[in-house]
């Protein structure tokens, strides 16, 4: 009885085990799908970013906004070997995320709905373009078929080489030379600045300030000629000369005697001074 009781008991701890070790292997595998398709949702949310980044021509992948902006995205996605470089690659990223999810959780492509729609779409030839070189895809075979709902845009694309006709009709400008830009003329800077004035009160002048450091030239003493002063006077011109001679004989003629040099001038008689009255007569 003991034997059958201890029996019992090994079987029952062994499947306690056994439940224990299946638990954990399935919240393992529980945990790693989680992480799996976090990372899968990253990487269309990443690809969604790039696409809207400002000024990116990514974005007239993805959608369908009509035929005049089809046209106008045209000449942005192939304006340049760059821009349509940039449109093949992020084409070939939205087919690995989807390959990657069928591989690993087929439950997750549903929830990529852009990638799907940009793929099924296929703006330009792209998607056909690198189904053809990566996966050798032709219209009648090709896997990728399968991971949208209407692979009708994609089996066209690739019957009728759809994206080569673009290229080749953009590549002829791509060679052209481009004209430049003309240059802008440097503005003229005077190199002198203009001298501050220092503002004065009682209505004078103002007068520039001397900034610290200027130096001003002055004339020296030896590019003045040198002056004697004891020497005599220059000569009078001929006519000053002529002039001053005449002046006495006209004085003369008018009956007044000229002034003599250093003369004082008369002054008037002095008033006789008051003497006292007489007495008067007894």
């Amino acid at each position: 009885m003991a034997a059958a009781i201890r029996i019992a008991l090994s079987v029952l701890a062994l499947a306690i085990a056994g439940a224990a070790v299946y638990a954990f292997v399935d919240r393992s595998v529980t945990a790693e799908r989680a992480a799996e398709r976090r990372a899968m949702l990253m990487r269309d949310a990443e690809l969604n970013r790039i696409a809207l980044a400002p000024g990116s021509a990514l974005a007239c992948l993805d959608g369908d906004a009509g035929e005049t902006v089809e046209n106008s995205c045209e000449q942005k996605v192939f304006a340049t070997p760059q821009s349509t470089a940039a449109a093949v690659t992020y084409m070939d990223a939205r087919l690995k995320l989807l390959a990657d999810a069928a591989q690993r959780d087929k439950t997750l492509l549903p929830l990529l709905a852009s990638t799907r729609r940009a793929v099924a779409l296929d703006r330009f030839g792209v998607a056909a373009h690198v189904l053809s070189l990566r996966d050798g895809c032709t219209a009648e075979h090709c896997e990728a078929f399968a991971l949208i709902d209407d692979a009708s845009a994609l089996k066209a694309n690739l019957k009728a080489e759809v994206y080569d006709q673009y290229v080749s009709r953009y590549v002829a400008s791509w060679s052209a030379p481009r004209e430049a830009a003309p240059a802008e003329k440097p503005a003229v800077v005077s190199a002198v600045p203009p001298p501050r004035v220092v503002a004065t009160v009682n209505g004078q002048t103002p007068i520039p300030a001397v900034k610290p450091g200027e130096h001003w030239d002055f004339p020296s003493a030896a590019s003045i000629p040198p002056v004697n002063i004891m020497g005599s006077e220059p000569a009078l011109p001929k006519g000053a000369a002529e002039a001053q001679a005449q002046a006495p004989a006209q004085t003369q003629t008018n009956g007044t005697a000229p002034a003599q040099a250093g003369a004082k001038t008369p002054l008037p008689p002095r008033k006789p001074s008051p003497q006292a009255a007489p007495p008067a007569a007894r």
